[in-house]
């Protein structure tokens, strides 16, 4: 056997098809070149259409496969127009990214009922609903991928946590239970947790860079996270080499978690 046989075998996705939320900017759009590239048939999902189409068309020129769709997943009307688009282009999904999210951190203390909705809706409820269309029909195949995108604030408190933290702790324990429900039926489900990656979703902090430097140096390899740095990991999740991983968060954070 080749090594590119060999490879193939382990890590290629060619015949799959994939669907990722928030797969047109940050960690999302890293995730969705990685698969697209691996040869799975990938669907997009998100709000702006300039950035879906750019995406698509820069995959599309590199002879993957891929469409769009755009839904807000902030209401269950959207996660339902999301679902059946992303149907529509390819078929029943093999895999499931859940990145799409949303950062809304006030002080705690002045945190009301709106923001806290907003951020559960979107960070957990969608996922969940992608969950409940598409994870039994993979159960029922036989073959199943849902990887969901955390935050290290789903282990640990700080830069004002919020609602965001509440939430993305919530998105892995919905893996365990997700994983629990459906891995007997060859669904494996894991959440990928990065470090800091400058990305739209934290403009903010990205703008101090005395904080930039200091997460930086709380890692153990001396910097910050790269969107290029969870193609791997995405894709060996995505893939079959995984069968036996479920259930876990996986860090992509250079050692921040450790430190």
């Amino acid at each position: 056997m080749s090594t590119h046989t060999y490879l193939s075998e382990l890590f290629s996705l060619a015949g799959r098809v994939a669907v990722v939320t928030g797969g047109s900017s940050g960690i999302g759009r890293g995730i969705t070149d990685a698969l697209a590239r691996a040869g799975a048939s990938v669907v997009v999902v998100a709000r702006r259409e300039a950035e879906l189409k750019a995406t698509v068309g820069e995959l599309e020129a590199e002879g993957c496969r891929a469409a769009w769709v755009s839904a807000d997943l902030g209401t269950a009307e959207g996660v339902r127009t999301a679902a059946e688009g992303a149907v529509e282009a390819f078929g029943e999904p093999d895999i499931l990214v859940n990145c799409a999210g949303i950062n809304l951190r006030p002080p705690f203390g002045e945190l009301g009922e709106d923001v806290w909705d907003t951020t559960m809706t979107v960070n957990l409820k969608a996922p969940f609903l992608l969950g409940q269309r598409f994870g039994p029909g993979m159960a029922e195949r036989g073959y199943g991928r849902i990887i969901h995108i955390t935050s290290q604030q789903a282990h640990r408190a700080f830069v004002n946590s919020g609602a965001y933290g509440v939430s993305k702790g919530a998105l892995e324990s919905l893996a365990r239970s997700q994983a629990e429900a459906w891995s007997p039926y060859g669904v494996t489900v894991n959440t990928l947790v990065p470090g800091f990656v400058p990305t739209p979703l934290n403009t903010q902090l990205s703008a101090d860079p005395e904080k930039v430097a200091a997460l930086a140096a709380r890692t153990l390899v001396g910097r910050n996270g790269l969107v290029d740095d969870f193609a791997g990991a995405a894709v060996f999740l995505a893939g079959r080499s995984s069968a036996y991983v479920t259930g876990q968060s996986v860090f992509v954070d250079g050692g921040f978690s450790v430190h």
